[in-house]
């Protein structure tokens, strides 16, 4: 579980720290892929194409 001290009643900070946090942790992109069930012949296909999406990024700034 994620925690964040509030110091000197400062919560907009604190609520801050507490997003990055949450962000880092990959709660979110856990909770989007958990949303659909994906079928594993469908996933790897997906990740297929964003190997190939992402390697053509690459060697696109070379």
């Amino acid at each position: 579980m994620t925690k964040v001290v509030v110091k000197n009643n400062d919560v907009e900070s604190a609520l801050k720290k507490f997003k990055t946090k949450v962000a880092r942790s990959g709660v979110p992109s856990e909770i989007k892929k958990r949303k659909h069930y994906e079928k594993p012949g469908v996933k790897k296909r997906n990740e297929k194409k964003e190997m190939i999406k992402n390697s053509r990024k690459h060697r696109k700034g070379e």
